[in-house]
């Protein structure tokens, strides 16, 4: 066995075939072994390791058989200074292939089981262990990590492929991802508001201002189709319609009264004059202008907000003349030409707000009412100048729904180059569901968040008898929803290009900020929401997105995303015809020749200006 394991080491170093994991990923261990790489496993203390001396070795690894290598149970670090470091534990139990479903297979499960087959059956983790400890004062070739930041920064350069990229702040927070988007404008002729819900970085003054008038102004939109709403629907409650062309007539009541006391009766009117106010901006009709926006000083927006909650929130009744009708079926339908995202806003006014910084849903929350956001920019003055901990972004009021219930969309894509920019986008993808039926009168996380962290917490919850219990389909199980609905030619020609063109143009503005290093690589996830007119909404990017499976959907489209990753970023390298799986080349763009100065001779011609 020692030889054997001798030998293979020895041709694995040879053919540069020497890979360390950090990380839960069985996958990525089983696919490498299988093409013949030997793992140097990582220790698994989370202290930088110690120089050894010579006859350390011996001495610890006699230690380790005594102690059974209980001591070392913590998070992998690399370090170049210790020659020697080794490492008999294994960092992740035996993992077997992917149990698959029955449906949606394809040529790349068959591959995948030649790969399987090309193991030995009778190899265990002992002689794993024993060749990782052959190949313990190896650099690795190639790393699959979790945190780049916990590999020693002098190893770093000498690892030949690396699956992580340095700075993705720009790009995989909030705030970052908000802050490039607003400079889209000097990257592409395109705006961003087509693709992303309108956002702000709260704790920036010109931002959180920003922010303001954006609630104002929507709460004056959804105040108009409220208006209309409730001359369609009549709600029970509502005041009698008045006689044709005539504006109604009422006292103005304080805001703690009852919810169908009278409104001030000047509230739709001050709507329409805000509207139209905002169009003339809109269509730079203020461009001389040097004092602020009309929109800011043209109402009491204290006043006006107080009685849009009660409209919007308590159900309070609108009175409208025929007159004030077709002027706000006119606005809404001229704003419509002018705002991309009016098509998601409601009638609430919700805006979600999340902490900039953070993953997997925690701390968001969504706010339907202007101080309560703001709160949340007191509660951050404490903190050091141009830091931001909050965004705030409008809220998807209007998304698509199956069976009544939210869902969003789980993209991969893979960047293998950033100068040249070149993006691989995957074919396969999946839908998380929300763990009850959407509702905008209830905002709790299991009716609006779809991440699978937040939705796990409601297991025994179970919004439409149609929604599979674990809440996931795959996008093939998503194109059968559509076809039954007879949209089935939407999928590719209105969710696919929007959600290609949304990574692109996020990369194109981002791309100047992230550390761009040769031999690297990164799998990312984009989150979307489809809206009701099946236009899909970036909601974020994530880095390393998780690969543990939550369902039979997410374990076999885990497990052949990784599978398909190492063919594009290995099996490439000596063969650019294989199999790529299900990825596709989205961009790659043309390389720039630099410009050679050395040798030429330059000069500046012309006179001296005189005096």
């Amino acid at each position: 066995r020692f030889k054997k394991a001798r030998l293979r080491v020895e041709k694995a170093i040879q053919e540069k075939k020497i890979f360390a994991v950090q990380g839960p990923y069985p996958v990525i261990r089983r696919l490498l072994r299988a093409r013949g790489w030997v793992e140097r496993k990582l220790p698994l203390n989370g202290r930088r390791l110690k120089q050894q001396q010579p006859g350390d070795q011996k001495k610890q690894q006699l230690e380790k058989r005594a102690s059974g290598g209980r001591a070392e149970q913590e998070e992998a670090v690399l370090n170049p200074r210790d020659e020697a470091q080794p490492s008999l534990g294994s960092t992740e139990p035996p993992h077997p292939p992917w149990p698959r479903e029955n449906e949606d297979k394809g040529e790349g499960e068959e591959e995948d089981k030649k790969e399987d087959k090309e193991q030995c059956s009778e190899d265990s983790e002992d002689i794993h262990d024993l060749m990782s400890f052959l190949a313990q004062d190896q650099v690795p070739n190639f790393l699959w990590t979790v945190r780049l930041s916990s590999i020693d920064q002098e190893l770093l350069p000498r690892i030949e492929v690396v699956n992580r990229y340095p700075r993705l702040y720009a790009l995989c927070t909030k705030e970052g991802l908000c802050q490039s988007l607003q400079n889209l404008p000097w990257f592409e002729q395109v705006d961003f508001n087509t693709f992303f819900p309108r956002c702000y970085r709260l704790g920036f003054t010109d931002e959180e201002e920003a922010f303001i008038e954006d609630f104002r102004l929507t709460a004056a939109r959804s105040l108009l189709r409220l208006a209309l709403q409730n001359v369609r629907d009549r709600p029970v409650g509502t005041e009698q319609p008045p006689e044709p062309d005539s504006v109604p007539v009422s006292h103005s009541m304080p805001a703690t009264e009852g919810p169908h006391s009278p409104l001030y009766p000047q509230l739709v009117e001050e709507a329409l004059k805000v509207c139209e106010q905002h169009l003339g901006v809109l269509g730079h009709q203020d461009i001389d202008r040097n004092t602020p926006s009309p929109c800011r000083t043209c109402i009491d927006w204290d006043r006006f907000l107080r009685e849009y909650y009660r409209v919007a929130h308590e159900g309070t009744g609108l009175v409208l003349s025929r007159e004030q009708r077709e002027r706000c079926q006119d606005l809404l339908q001229r704003l419509e030409k002018k705002l991309p995202q009016l098509g998601i806003e409601g009638n609430l006014n919700i805006w979600i707000v999340k902490p900039s910084a953070k993953s997997r849903g925690r701390g968001i929350i969504c706010a339907t009412r202007l101080e309560e956001v703001l709160e949340l920019v007191q509660s951050s003055r404490a903190l050091p100048a141009r830091v931001c901990e909050w965004v705030v972004q409008k809220y998807v009021e209007r998304p698509l729904t199956i069976f009544n219930t939210k869902f969003d969309i789980r993209q991969w894509f893979v960047v293998t180059n950033w100068k040249p920019l070149t993006v691989w986008f995957y074919q396969d993808c999946y839908l998380r569901f929300c763990s009850r039926p959407f509702s905008l009168c209830n905002l709790e996380p299991a009716r609006h968040l779809c991440n699978v962290s937040i939705q796990k917490r409601y297991k025994t919850l179970q919004p439409d008898p149609r929604v599979p219990p674990d809440k996931i389909w795959s996008n093939k199980q998503f194109q059968a929803h559509l076809a039954r609905l007879g949209r089935a030619d939407v999928w590719q020609r209105v969710v696919v290009p929007g959600m290609k063109a949304a990574i692109l143009h996020a990369l194109r503005c981002a791309r100047d900020e992230v550390g761009s290093r040769k031999g690297s690589f990164e799998l990312f996830g984009a989150d979307f929401l489809i809206g009701e007119d099946f236009q899909p909404w970036l909601l974020e990017i994530n880095s390393c997105p998780t690969m543990s499976p939550s369902s039979a959907v997410t374990r076999r489209l885990c497990a052949n995303v990784q599978r398909d990753t190492l063919r594009l970023v290995l099996d490439r390298k000596d063969n650019p015809a294989c199999s790529i799986g299900a990825f596709e080349l989205l961009y790659r763009e043309a390389a720039v020749a630099s410009c050679l100065t050395v040798g030429l001779k330059m000069m500046v011609t012309g006179c001296s200006v005189k005096k």
